[in-house]
């Protein structure tokens, strides 16, 4: 991001929640920024912040190796706020202690706070907060002061006024602590002294003049699945470059039921230079036998990028290479430290060497919630907005083990079934789908036995897809799609229904 923005540093000490509070901040319109403490002080010097957070994380900051920020970055005159884990790490590099807890504090718990001081102004002096500690601050550091205390934890939060440090016990960016959006904001505004500059329409005035900036007489070539992020930087690319733009859809026959015709519907009678390659059949000898799923992405990801190298050799020299890699799939593929979630074949999955000039990724810092905003300030429909997402490696990620045609037909028409009873219902769920698990059972049809698959669903819930719960479907629906897939699609035998939320779980299984 341009050093011209306010920025907040989030810095990630390994825990769940580093995205969801950079999405929080985000949201309060401040531009956030997650790294790791190995690379904080580093990314301070480059980034100037406005302000830091030190994020929660699962280690004890008093055991060797536990990963701590550097002494150096409390000597910048940026103001910080630990929450959890980085309340405790700053209490321990300054001086203070940490000690296991004598009583442990996991859920919702009630915080007696002390309102006259910065990061608590307006608040009232007792709610509900979001507990999840082994480890307590028994001593803080000189100069520090206690600011909110409960009954199994003397300092649930601290401050020292001068120097601008914070830390909070409890979670802010969860929705179970009441005023979390409120503490955050006070952090932002009344002690950073951020102004909001962070919205969608300065963002696409930037990046229009930077791609213009960048691509000049150049030609572009975009990856276009017809999803959301694609979607949105296809129709930014047009109106920053026009023709200079081909969009490039390779249907890889790992699709969703219909989908290839769908997409070429939308696109090809619009004003892009549009280009469609069925490869289903090269991507299955690719995948032929194999059972992981990050080699699966890896392979996918290399596949994509040598079938527009050769679309780009057709149409003659192409400058650029377009993909909608977004904020999320940047973090979870380990890019600048972080632990490796999953790679995504837009991120971890690309080949070393590219026949481009460069990459042009102008969605790289966005949100997926953010990049739905850009389409509706680009005029793109409601319609095609706000589709669920799908993952770039499609369905052979929600294939268990090796991928085959005859697995592909099984999921293509379950997931078909199961995402049309579910319209047809008028459930509100933001992503539902069906996944083949690599489980074969004994059933019993037309008193034979048989030995099929099993087929799992999943539909969910979010509002930022960095958390998710579960959707609720009633029996009665759940038996109707199971009759159903079982009925009319061949090589099926038992159907489940997936109740677990994000975190723990991811939202693909895959």
């Amino acid at each position: 991001m341009d050093s011209t923005h306010e920025t907040i540093l989030v810095v990630d000490f390994g825990g769940q929640y580093s995205q969801l509070i950079a999405r929080r901040v985000r949201d309060l319109q401040v531009y956030a920024e997650i790294v790791s403490y190995k690379n904080a002080l580093k990314t301070c010097k480059t980034v100037k912040p406005i302000g830091i957070i030190f994020t929660g994380g699962p280690e004890s900051v008093y055991k060797t190796g536990a990963p701590l920020p550097e002494d150096d970055i409390f000597n910048l005159g940026i103001p910080i706020l630990g929450i959890c884990y980085g309340m405790q790490a700053i209490a321990f590099c300054l001086g203070g202690e940490v000690r296991a807890s004598e009583k442990q504090e996991f859920g919702r718990t009630n915080v007696q706070f002390l309102t006259d001081n910065d990061l608590f102004e307006g608040l009232p002096s007792e709610s509900s907060t979001w507990m999840s500690h082994v480890d307590s601050v028994t001593c803080m550091p000189k100069g520090f002061s206690c600011i909110a205390q409960s009954k199994n934890t003397a300092i649930a939060a601290f401050a020292h006024k001068e120097k601008q440090f914070y830390g909070v016990q409890f979670h802010t960016e969860v929705e179970h602590t009441d005023y979390g959006n409120a503490i955050l904001k006070n952090f932002l505004f009344t002690i950073c002294k951020a102004r909001g500059l962070w919205q969608m329409n300065t963002f696409l005035e930037e990046q229009i003049t930077a791609l213009r900036t960048t691509i000049k007489d150049g030609s572009v070539l975009l990856a276009l699945s017809g999803g959301v992020d694609s979607s949105v930087l296809a129709a930014l690319l047009d109106k920053a470059i026009g023709k200079k733009l081909t969009c490039i859809f390779v249907d890889t026959g790992l699709l969703r039921k219909n989908e290839g015709d769908e997409v070429e519907a939308v696109f090809k009678n619009s004003t892009m230079n549009f280009v469609r390659v069925n490869a289903g059949e090269r991507f299955l000898k690719k995948l032929a036998d194999v059972t992981e799923p990050e080699k699966k992405r890896k392979i996918i990801g290399e596949e994509f990028i040598r079938i527009f190298e050769e679309e780009a050799h057709k149409l003659g020299a192409v400058d650029f290479l377009a993909q909608g890699t977004i904020y999320p799939d940047v973090v979870e593929s380990g890019v600048g430290g972080a632990a490796v979630i999953k790679s995504h074949h837009n991120v971890g999955g690309l080949p070393k060497n590219i026949a481009f000039k460069s990459l042009v990724e102008p969605l790289r810092t966005l949100f997926k919630d953010e990049v739905r905003r850009l389409g509706l300030e680009l005029a793109l429909p409601e319609s095609l907005v706000y589709r669920q997402p799908f993952p770039g490696p499609g369905l052979a990620i929600r294939i268990m083990g090796a991928v085959t045609d005859e697995k592909l037909e099984i999921l293509k028409n379950a997931d078909f079934i199961f995402r049309q009873e579910l319209d047809n219902a008028h459930i509100d769920a933001s992503q539902y789908f069906a996944v083949l698990t690599d489980t074969r059972t004994v059933g019993v049809m037309g008193d034979f036995r048989t030995y099929d698959y099993t087929v799992a669903l999943r539909a969910v819930k979010t509002n930022d897809f960095m958390t998710a719960s579960v959707v609720p479907i009633s029996f009665d629906l759940l038996q109707i799609i199971s009759t159903r897939i079982i009925n009319e699609v061949k090589g099926v035998s038992r159907i489940v229904y997936d109740i677990t939320s994000k975190p723990p779980a991811t939202i693909e299984w895959e």
